[in-house]
């Protein structure tokens, strides 16, 4: 089964795995990291990555099944749909992940400005 939709904000739920650099990297402090890892996935295929602008409207979009792409809105907001009912909503500084698979609606609700980074498995076989 595909992993949902995935948001992704500065706030994040649940609890952070804890760590700091090793302390022969160190060059000046001891900086606590918080890492919320939220998706792990092989890769292999074709790697993309821009910037995109878009504005307002809707209209079906269907991943592949090793197709995936994370975006960060910088400007304006966007709705997914799934098409099992599902709804994720993201404005600036928000990021949405678009699982393999997934099947549903894209909506630009105000012209929208994102970077993106997709991975295309079948890519490869081509």
């Amino acid at each position: 089964m595909a992993p949902a939709i995935l948001k992704l904000g500065a706030v994040m739920p649940g609890v952070p795995d804890v760590d700091h650099p090793k302390p022969e990297r160190l060059i000046r402090g001891n900086p606590r990291r918080e890492t919320w890892n939220v998706a792990e996935l092989p890769v292999r295929g074709q790697f993309y990555t821009g910037v995109w602008r878009c504005e307002p409207g809707q209209w079906r979009i269907a991943f592949g099944p090793a197709e995936v792409e994370l975006f960060t809105v910088l400007q304006g907001r966007c709705r997914l749909h799934a098409d099992d009912g599902t709804v994720q909503e993201a404005g600036p500084g928000e990021a949405l992940f678009i699982p393999a698979g997934f099947t549903g609606a894209f909506e630009v609700l105000e012209t929208l400005t994102k970077t993106y980074a997709i991975v295309d498995g079948d890519a490869a076989q081509s």
